[in-house]
């Protein structure tokens, strides 16, 4: 068969069947729902700094990087709403919300581990679910694009 016959009979088995879903879609709308979640957290977290420095119970200098709450607050505030817009990028299929995703999950487990000796069992729960969202964006991303 030559090739313009090919073409014309429609794309192959095995061109139908690399594009099926797979289970992992699930878990990149999973990491798309989070990055949504964690960046309101992250947002409500930033508020409650910049408002009130002394709800948090460890002084600034109990912090690994020595800065008031007030900075923390705006630092885990701007991130928040980043992570958040990478979220709603995910649902849409975006390569550049996939890659952002990343990004901001890196840098807010990195930020969260500054702040552990504040809130280290929040922390915690943060960081693991960032690491989460990082395999599944960098593995199975491209996913949510050919079939959502």
């Amino acid at each position: 068969m030559s090739d313009t016959q090919e073409r014309q009979a429609g794309p192959s088995l095995a061109d139908v069947r690399s594009q099926e879903p797979t289970g992992w879609v699930g878990l990149v709308i999973f990491a798309g729902i989070m990055l949504v979640m964690l960046g309101g957290f992250q947002a409500m977290e930033g508020i409650v700094a910049i408002i009130r420095d002394e709800y948090y119970m460890v002084t600034r200098n109990g912090l690994v990087i020595d800065l008031d709450y007030t900075t923390w607050g705006w630092t885990h505030l701007i991130l928040g709403l980043v992570a958040a817009g990478a979220g709603i990028g995910i649902f849409m299929g975006q390569m550049w919300a996939r890659v952002l995703g990343i990004v901001v999950a890196v840098i807010s487990a990195l930020v969260n581990m500054a702040f552990l000796a504040a809130y280290p069992i929040w922390v915690t729960i943060v960081i693991a679910t960032d690491v989460l969202v990082i395999y599944a964006l960098a593995m199975h991303g491209r996913e949510v694009k050919t079939h959502y």
